[in-house]
């Protein structure tokens, strides 16, 4: 993209004057963000981080996932396979501090490994994040392969472009480094707000961006609540503002949420039943599970005694706007032996699987979500798990069965829903084609 307003010049030009990566940041990166590997091959442990090449002393030591290099000393991750060539890919960042901008510098690393050689690494800067002490951020990265189903196939000869303002919402945007050099450079602003050089898991751009911008997530640093923090950036959730006053009523608490979508949905009920969220009582149970189960019922038999005919046309309504949100995903279906995952296309069958599943998903109207998909994962054609994936990010927020637990179909459900994301992004695809040509 070609720079034309005066801020999207001025990055671009700061960045051109950016000093390049130094021999000794790549140096650190090669030291600590990747794993060291061994193989078993013909009998022998082949050390792929120094090429020493030994017998191992028995059977049972073959087995091990990991195991002691007998020359350099490292603590290796046995490969599962035995091939000639290994690679590794990861991501770390350089922040650092240009003309009043906070710049998050996003590398990719790669290490290539083969047996009796050493290791080699190719290193190129994928990303900069230039933010301004209002929170207001441009990004400029290499071009990707729109042809690869990867979102981060990079094109590592073409060089660095200023991005639109709503690159924000890409998931390249959101590329979670997995470590951060030493010695980072911070605006003072960030400092102030609570920032003490740690990252807590999250990105260092999401992090930058919220503190400088976003006062509830300054104050959820300065109170050490990093899991809420953590939660609300990562999940991209926007109920904090909904759900403030549960939030600071957690943290005078020190209540810990072990499961956050089940909170969220609980805190929900709360205040259908129009209860006091700021109270401990109502929102710390000592049984999270127990006491969302109990306000389902609760519902579920107010809506049926009250409102049982105002209930059937609801539905009715409701499957008119429904209809219209999702109506391009109606008809997909993956199946593999005797399970199947379709979306649900009716609003009545939400409270359906709601009843037989025993979980929220008619009762916290989940058809209203516009930026969520639901699907219904049936094994011999008896629903066993409602799943919520996020539109257009297609990331799965939700995979639940009876009682909001996982059935033992789970693991088999999420490799079958992974497999199948791509046909999901065509529909997206496709409708946003439909609406250019009209």
């Amino acid at each position: 993209m070609i720079p034309k307003t005066i801020i999207e010049k001025q990055i671009t030009g700061l960045s051109a004057s950016l000093a390049p990566v130094t021999g000794k940041m790549q140096s650190w990166a090669e030291k600590n963000i990747f794993l060291k590997w061994g193989v078993l091959s013909r009998g022998k442990f082949h050390c792929l981080e120094c090429s020493h090449i030994w017998k191992p002393d028995g059977q049972k030591a073959s087995c091990q996932k990991y195991i002691r290099c007998s020359a350099c000393g490292g603590k290796l991750k046995m490969q599962k396979y035995n091939q000639v060539n290994f690679r590794e890919i990861e991501y770390w960042a350089v922040v650092d501090v240009c003309a009043g901008f906070q710049v998050v510098r996003i590398i990719c690393s790669h290490k290539q490994m083969k047996k009796n050689f050493l290791p080699s690494y190719f290193h190129k800067e994928v990303m900069q994040h230039w933010i301004n002490p209002k929170g207001e951020v441009r990004t400029l990265s290499l071009g990707t392969n729109v042809f690869s189903n990867a979102y981060d196939a990079w094109k590592y000869y073409s060089s660095l472009e200023i991005r639109p303002k709503n690159f924000e919402n890409s998931p390249k945007y959101r590329i979670n480094p997995y470590k951060v050099y030493s010695g980072a450079k911070t605006l003072a602003v960030l400092r102030r707000n609570g920032f003490k050089g740690s990252f807590y898991g999250i990105a260092p751009q999401m992090l930058f961006t919220a503190l400088l911008k976003d006062s509830h997530a300054e104050t959820l640093l300065k109170t050490a609540q990093t899991d809420f923090l953590k939660h609300y950036l990562l999940s991209h959730s926007q109920h904090i503002n909904e759900n403030w006053q549960a939030v600071k009523a957690c943290a005078k608490n020190s209540y810990k949420v072990k499961d956050f979508g089940l909170w969220e949905d609980y805190i929900a009920l709360l205040r259908w039943f129009k209860k006091d969220l700021s109270d401990a009582g109502n929102v710390c149970p000592d049984n999270l599970e127990q006491q969302h189960e109990r306000l389902v019922e609760r519902k579920r038999k107010i809506q049926r005694r009250q409102h049982i005919r105002e209930l059937r046309l609801e539905i009715q309504q409701a499957q008119v706007s429904y209809e219209q949100q999702k109506k391009q995903f109606f008809g997909l279906e993956f199946a593999e032996e005797n399970l199947s995952i379709c979306v649900m296309e009716s609003v009545r069958d939400f409270l359906e699987q709601g009843d037989i599943l025993r979980h929220c998903l008619f009762t916290n109207e989940y058809y209203k979500k516009k930026n969520s998909l639901i699907l219904s994962a049936k094994f011999e054609n008896k629903p066993v798990e409602t799943i919520e994936v996020a539109l257009p990010s297609l990331e799965i927020m939700q995979c639940r069965g009876t009682k909001n637990k996982v059935s033992p179909h789970h693991s088999q459900i999420i490799k079958l829903l992974d497999k199948n994301l791509y046909q999901i992004k065509k529909r997206i695809k496709n409708k946003k084609a439909e609406r250019a040509e009209n």
